[in-house]
């Protein structure tokens, strides 16, 4: 029996935007004094182990248009593909590699930018080696509920090809939306990771 709604009324939806930042990034929305740098802006060190590499992409709504004010949050693990967390129980992750990022998206360009390095490989709950990957989460006004996805690197198609997750999605065109392409600039290779929330070639999310 559907429940009567006339004497408890529904409240608004709560979703992450528009004053995520204020919380978050601070400085970015020039709040200062709050503290020194905003949380999750570097990830790596002189010390960090592991190949330095920038991912990169923008974020587009479902008519294409530029997603100007929504954050973007990477979470991964470190060169040995351990990760940088209490519930870690394989080893001691490395303790110069933040393994976490966050980033307001440009309101200019809609663009967001990590400067890390490429994940080792992590088991897959039954023991098969999952290929390196970066988990993205993203949040913006109107989403109530956090986005869930995963990065993985245009070089890597052995591993990708043996990827338990990448596996359950069947259809090619759909895995090709979590697989960012690679070019180099100055050295360094660059993953192009262009989100889309909906729409046409919609970037697969997940529920995990």
């Amino acid at each position: 029996m559907v429940q009567r709604l006339d004497h408890l009324k529904e409240s608004p939806s709560q979703t992450a935007g528009p004053y995520v930042h204020i919380g978050t990034n601070p400085n970015w929305v020039e709040i200062t004094g709050v503290w020194k740098a905003d949380l999750g802006l570097v990830l790596v060190g002189p010390d960090t182990r592991g190949e330095r590499v920038i991912v990169e992409g923008t974020l587009t709504d479902g008519a294409g248009a530029l997603v100007r004010d929504a954050l973007i949050e990477i979470w991964q693990a470190d060169a040995e593909g351990l990760h940088n967390s209490p519930a870690e129980t394989r080893g001691k992750a490395d303790a110069a590699f933040a393994g976490w990022g966050r980033q307001p998206v440009s309101d200019a360009d809609g663009s967001f930018r990590f400067e890390t390095i490429r994940p080792g490989r992590v088991p897959w709950p039954d023991g098969r080696l999952q290929a390196p990957h970066v988990t993205v989460w993203i949040v913006a006004r109107g989403i109530n509920l956090g986005l869930h996805t995963r990065l993985y690197f245009g070089d890597e198609a052995a591993a990708n090809a043996q990827d338990p997750l990448l596996a359950r999605i069947p259809e090619p065109a759909r895995r090709a939306t979590l697989i960012a392409p690679r070019t180099e600039r100055d050295g360094v290779p660059v993953f192009r990771f262009d989100i889309r929330l909906q729409g046409e070639r919609e970037t697969v999310f997940l529920d995990m």
